[in-house]
């Protein structure tokens, strides 16, 4: 067995010894990863980085968003942060922000870019991740439009807005680019990735006959499985990637880490949680020591849960996912030759907007939506305690509400955003984008590593591949059936792909 490989024994004793075997592993095997970084950068000029954490757990009791249903959070399984990361070359400097909510809209985005403005950033430097926990409140209304008449006024949560949480959340975020601005030392950068296919999965399954997709359940069906299942649609990223982060002592200040699953762990639960992002940060702690800060970054997950859809005895447990994240991530630091440098130390940005007209609905289909709620003005519920909302009453007012945006904005505005740290990119995707999307930039981009983020700076829903229309309409599974959380156009993600290509082309130069 690899002297540098921990074993599952060695992983398991390691989680649990706290900080002497923080200092054992940061002193040994990842100084020498800092020893074979520094030779390789020599006594040249250096990047300067930055990093802060501020908590923005809801202190009310906070809706997490149902897609339909009333939920409230009970308790605080565990908290929620803002957890800033600041690269400059003394020319430039960017800041990704990793923030433990489900959504972000581009009016909230909007305000804690132009706020970093004050501090010298181009809003176009600051990317806004949200990982999309789903045990977590919204940053701004994402369901029915504004515009949207909607009664009775008791059921205003619909919209998904939670304006205390907005008033908390959103300083505390400025708060911590501006930590991580002051905190600007000098840094060396490596890189590197793992594979993991144990916890996520495509979310997709076709149907035997071929005929349209469904979302396999979280529990098999006794005692034969999904047998409506003919095979799953589609591919996972395995990757684990790294951004390892030293200051001039060697010591490890801050972890860049990638994934790529939705965080639905904890949806159900009547909790707040960071679901398996934040488990993969705390399991990161004893490996990389207290001081280092772990940031994650959730990657194109539009069709991948942690749901196993071959595992009779499966449980939703983002404790387990975030320890598995952590095994492979320390392994990684510790396998020699699998860290790179990030080359030479220079820092840029650009960003695209695209834009497209709305996706186009079936005449007849909006007639009939319009017509039921006529029918129906008020929101129908599907249960006598008025905590869930009717399925038809629901899709027919989203339906509208894509509508009405439509006649608002004539165009839907997207932004692509890449950054440069070294020969490493980070870019960011707005929406929830098919996971095809992300392989292929990965596989087309200029850079020695590049990472994705979804969910960046504005509300887009799910971004299909052109493939998942050639079902029939009402067959191709929510992610795809228009919606309010799915109106581009079918060649939408083909169209970012190439994008994005030539944006990252044009800034690693």
């Amino acid at each position: 067995m690899s002297r540098n490989r921990l074993t599952r024994r060695q992983m398991c004793q390691l989680l649990a010894s706290g900080p002497t075997a923080a200092t054992w592993l940061a002193g040994g095997a990842l100084g020498e990863a800092g020893a074979a970084e520094k030779g390789a950068e020599g006594d040249g000029p250096r990047l300067l980085c930055g990093v802060a954490s501020v908590d923005i757990t809801p202190e009310h009791e906070a809706r997490i968003e149902g897609a339909g249903v009333k939920r409230f959070a009970q308790r605080v399984l565990d908290p929620l942060h803002a957890k800033a990361i600041v690269f400059s070359d003394g020319r430039k400097k960017v800041c990704f922000v990793s923030v433990d909510v489900i959504i972000i809209t581009k009016q909230c985005a909007d305000r804690i870019r132009q706020a970093a403005k004050d501090m010298g950033f181009d809003p176009a430097a600051v990317m806004v991740h949200a990982t999309q926990t789903h045990a977590a409140p919204s940053l701004g209304a994402f369901h029915l439009d504004p515009d949207f008449p909607l009664r009775p006024a008791s059921a205003e949560w619909l919209r998904s807005r939670d304006e205390r949480f907005e008033e908390q959340a959103i300083p505390r975020t400025v708060e911590a680019i501006r930590k991580a601005d002051a905190d600007l030392q000098p840094a060396t950068v490596t890189h590197g990735r793992a594979i993991e296919g144990r916890v996520a999965f495509n979310r997709r399954a076709v149907t035997v006959d071929g005929s349209g997709v469904f979302m396999p359940p979280r529990q098999w069906p006794q005692p034969l499985g999904p047998v409506r299942m003919s095979h799953l649609e589609g591919p996972i990223d395995p990757e684990v990637a790294a951004l390892v982060v030293r200051g001039e002592d060697g010591r490890v200040r801050s972890l860049l880490l990638h994934h790529t699953c939705h965080p639905v762990c904890t949806m159900a639960r009547g909790v707040i949680s960071a679901d398996w992002p934040g488990a993969w940060c705390r399991a990161m702690e004893p490996i990389a020591g207290s001081q280092c800060l772990p940031v994650v970054v959730n990657g194109c997950c539009g069709n991948i849960n942690p749901w196993d859809p071959f595992d009779p005895n499966h449980k939703d447990d983002h404790e387990r996912i975030g320890k598995t994240l952590a095994e492979t991530t320390a392994n990684l630091l510790r396998a020699k030759g699998h860290l790179h440098s990030a080359g030479p130390p220079i820092v840029d940005y650009c960003s695209q907007t695209l834009e497209w007209p709305f996706r186009r609905i079936d005449p007849e289909r909006m007639a009939e939506a319009r017509a039921w709620l006529r029918r129906h003005p008020e929101v129908q519920w599907a249960d006598k305690q008025q905590t869930r909302i009717d399925g038809r009453w629901f899709r027919a007012a989203m339906l509208v509400c894509v509508e009405l945006q439509r006649q608002r904005e004539k165009q839907f505005r997207y932004e692509i955003q890449a950054f440069r740290i070294g020969n490493v990119a980070i870019v960011g995707w707005p929406g929830e984008p098919f996971v095809e999307g992300q392989l292929a930039i990965k596989q087309a981009s200029p850079a020695q590593r590049t990472i994705v983020a979804h969910c960046v700076n504005q509300y887009v829903g799910y971004i299909p591949t052109r493939r998942a229309f050639e079902y029939p309409e009402g067959r191709r599974g929510h992610e795809v059936n228009t919606s309010t959380w799915s109106k581009l156009p079918p060649d939408a993600l083909d169209q970012i792909v190439t994008e994005t290509t030539t944006v990252l082309r044009r800034v690693m130069g």
